[in-house]
């Protein structure tokens, strides 16, 4: 049996973003989301999840390119080194400072739980959480993330670890080094069950998409879906509008939104999955089975 969960990160980036997730929901393949709690289009997110309550709606926790919810003074460790109110931009140097005990913890749990609480007070029955850029991927910050979702009520996460092919990028040289760095971090995929099993949490099998986020085309997108294995998999996918909200914003994916928009809405996607005999589930489903 081999389950598919499609979930579109960035749902309150800009409502071009919400109009394109939604569209994807209602005339496409995706099933779930995950929210910013910080997005500059949050209150528009709210409602496309009125209005779209098949939708399963996680928790997009934003600790990287973003600003807390809660002051700055509260998540310190968390702020850029110029004292701005804002998160680091680089990733890298996040993971750096947190690997090295220099970001704390607590405030990784306190801020987390902030913006899990500010969907469910917005009235969201938040269904899973995962992390903007996928910071959940280190231990320093899943433990705290674990702590906050649990606290929340929260069963489900990301799991950010999956099979990654050669043949995936083999032909196309600009995905080489994404496939290095992914391929480097699969090797805490352990470490991320056991923590997650020992919280209590369910999550799925791994995640499809992370490799080609930025360049995915229906070529990548048919390969992934006819080498599926059997299990429960996550396909990450980031529709959007290159509009002038979005060009205005600090993101690298701009026109591959609209790319991945088309194949997630073709009805060729949708044969190609039942071909195939792949069932869609949501975040929703996956805990309501567990």
């Amino acid at each position: 049996m081999r389950r598919l969960l499609i979930n579109a990160d960035d749902l309150g980036l800009t409502s071009g973003v919400n109009r394109a997730i939604g569209e994807a929901h209602t005339r496409g393949i995706v099933t779930s989301a995950t929210l910013m709690a910080n997005g500059a289009a949050f209150d528009d997110a709210l409602r496309l999840a009125q209005s779209t309550p098949r939708l399963s709606i996680g928790c997009h926790v934003v600790l990287v390119d973003g600003s807390p919810v809660l002051p700055a003074s509260q998540v310190s460790s968390l702020i850029n080194q110029r004292n701005t109110g804002r998160f680091r931009q680089s990733l890298s140097r996040f993971a750096l400072l947190a690997g090295s005990g220099r970001v704390a913890p607590e405030q990784i749990e306190v801020e987390a739980a902030a913006q899990i609480r500010k969907l469910q007070s917005a009235g969201i029955a938040v269904s899973h959480v995962d992390s903007h850029k996928h910071t959940h991927l280190f231990s320093n910050v899943l433990r705290p993330l674990l702590r906050a979702a649990g606290a929340c009520g929260i069963r489900a996460i990301r799991n950010p670890f999956g099979p990654i092919a050669f043949a995936l990028v083999s032909k196309r040289p600009r995905l080489w080094k994404r496939y290095g760095e992914v391929k480097l971090l699969n090797g805490l995929a352990d470490k991320f069950r056991r923590a997650v099993q020992q919280s209590g949490m369910i999550t799925p099998d791994g995640t499809l998409g992370i490799v080609a986020t930025g360049a995915l085309d229906e070529q990548l997108f048919r390969f992934m879906i006819e080498n599926l294995p059997d299990g429960t998999w996550e396909f990450v996918c980031h529709p959007g509008y290159n509009d002038a909200e979005l060009q205005s914003m600090r993101t690298r994916l701009r026109a591959s939104r609209e790319q991945e928009l088309q194949i997630l809405t073709s009805p060729s996607t949708r044969e190609l999955l039942a071909d195939n005999g792949i069932e869609l589930i949501s975040y929703r489903d996956l805990v309501g089975r567990a």
